[in-house]
């Protein structure tokens, strides 16, 4: 009921302030390896005040949903409002980059012609070739830091006056207080003994501050963004801004980040109008259509009056003809030195998960293995302390070809229904919507990454692969045991 209002409000026209000639500023706060653990998404273990502000005085979206579950392929998407896997930008670490090809021009750029101020206080991680000067303001002068916005200095904002800006401030989230070294790398306010572990991981201490980590991290992250709005009070920017906010991924838990169940893909969308503006539904609206990440990415064009390129695959959240999506396609492919290719269906109820890469196990070595949740599962697989299901992740010979899950019933999504005869009417739906969008895609993940790409990840990670792709390289005498 909540959507259909937000339709008839649209159609009655509530959206002319945003889209006419007086432009707003738009502000995305973009933040690093986070789901969706927040009081206004339903969850009480800690506080997010400034979070929940932004959701009681915007529109939040229920169900959003990133096109990969890791850092470049998704910023390399939703800065061209395509689908990596459209333009080849799937691979987490791109080690040969190109250029766009004709025609998809990144969002700053567009911004940037249109007569905005466009900045981004740091993080980019795009999988092609650009010229920074091209996407950025040169006059906007960048705070000197690394990675992400620390602590709590936004003074960078003082420059934002004069003419409309498009700008990015990057967060740390998930990132935050570490995930290497010791089983215990940082403490969190919240009480581990108090926290729910899904049953895809054992229920050991390590794990449970794993999990009580990301609450804290989640903690930093809503103190953060009240020294963003804070400032944009400060320097008299609140009343002309469009806020969105959201995250690049699901958590850094091990079956989160990288993969295409909920924990990886499911993430936090808000969009916050200023009071001075005439909003496209009412305060504290929650939307529950399915959306894709890219959307955000036509919607923030939209929002700035600007035209939206063919290129864009992303749909304007907030049109008037708007069409709520039928289903969010995922992708995941070679992270690092882990070679893999998986996609998934994401439709009203179910998820669906194609595993192209059988003869390997989903958690395969790769960085992350320093992870003290990483090193936690593999000793307890060793010593055969996992469930059949734990277990199952370790192993290439129990990696299904195909996974079903009904999310209703299942939202750990633990029970494969692929092969459940019930289930067959509604698994080859879903085949049949991920074939027709491979197909008319042109998902560059059907090819392999070239003997070339894969020689310079073996390099830079100085021969410690595993994936059999790199038998090359042991044929040519290159490869060192």
């Amino acid at each position: 009921m909540r959507f259909l209002s937000f339709l008839l409000s649209a159609s009655l026209g509530l959206l002319a302030t945003t889209r006419s000639e007086e432009r707003p500023n738009i502000l995305w706060i973009y933040v690093d390896d986070m789901s969706d653990w927040m009081g206004c998404y339903g969850h009480d273990a800690v506080e997010t005040p400034h979070i929940d502000s932004l959701a009681r005085e915007g529109i939040r979206f229920e169900r959003a949903y990133m096109p990969s579950p890791v850092c470049s392929s998704t910023r390399s998407a939703l800065i061209t409002g395509t689908m990596q896997t459209t333009h080849g930008l799937h691979r987490h670490r791109t080690m040969i980059k190109k250029p766009l090809p004709t025609g998809v021009t990144p969002l700053p750029t567009l911004f940037l012609k249109a007569g905005y101020t466009t900045f981004n206080e740091e993080k980019e991680d795009y999988n092609f070739t650009y010229d920074r000067d091209d996407l950025f303001s040169k006059d906007f002068d960048r705070p000197k830091m690394r990675g992400h916005l620390i602590g709590r200095d936004v003074s960078f904002l003082e420059q934002l006056h004069g003419k409309p800006f498009f700008g990015q401030i990057q967060l740390k989230g998930g990132k935050f207080g570490g995930e290497s070294g010791s089983k215990y790398p940082s403490e969190s306010r919240v009480d581990e003994a108090k926290v729910r572990v899904p049953p895809c991981y054992p229920d050991t201490p390590v794990i449970r501050n794993a999990i009580a980590r990301h609450y804290e991290q989640v903690v930093e992250t809503d103190e953060q963004v009240g020294a963003i709005l804070n400032g944009l009070k400060k320097h008299d920017l609140w009343e002309n801004t469009i806020i969105l906010f959201f995250t690049d991924h699901g958590s850094p838990l091990p079956r989160g980040k990288q993969f295409l169940y909920e924990d990886g893909t499911k993430v936090p969308l808000i969009v916050r109008f200023p009071s001075s503006m005439e909003a496209p539904a009412e305060p504290g609206t929650v939307r529950d259509d399915l959306v894709n990440g890219i959307d955000i990415s036509a919607t923030t064009l939209a929002l700035a009056n600007l035209p939206i390129p063919e290129s864009v695959e992303g749909r304007d959240l907030f049109s008037q003809d708007h069409e709520p999506r039928e289903f969010v396609i995922s992708a995941r492919d070679r992270c690092g030195i882990a070679v893999d290719r998986i996609r998934s269906v994401r439709t009203d109820r179910y998820r669906y998960i194609r595993n192209d890469l059988t003869d390997r196990a989903l958690y395969q070595s790769q960085y992350r293995d320093k992870f003290a949740t990483l090193v936690e599962l593999r000793e307890k697989f060793s010593e055969g302390q996992l469930t059949p299901l734990q277990a199952s992740y370790h192993r290439a010979e129990d990696r299904p070809e195909e996974e079903l899950y009904d999310l209703e019933t299942d939202p750990d999504q633990v029970n494969n229904l692929a092969n459940d005869p019930t289930c067959q009417e509604v698994l080859t739906r879903h085949r049949q919507i991920l074939d027709k969008w491979i197909n008319e895609t042109g998902d560059k993940g059907q090819v392999m990454d070239s003997q070339e790409e894969l020689r310079r990840v073996y390099e830079v990670a100085k021969g410690k692969v595993e994936s059999p792709e790199f038998e090359f390289l042991n044929e040519a005498g290159e490869k060192k045991d």
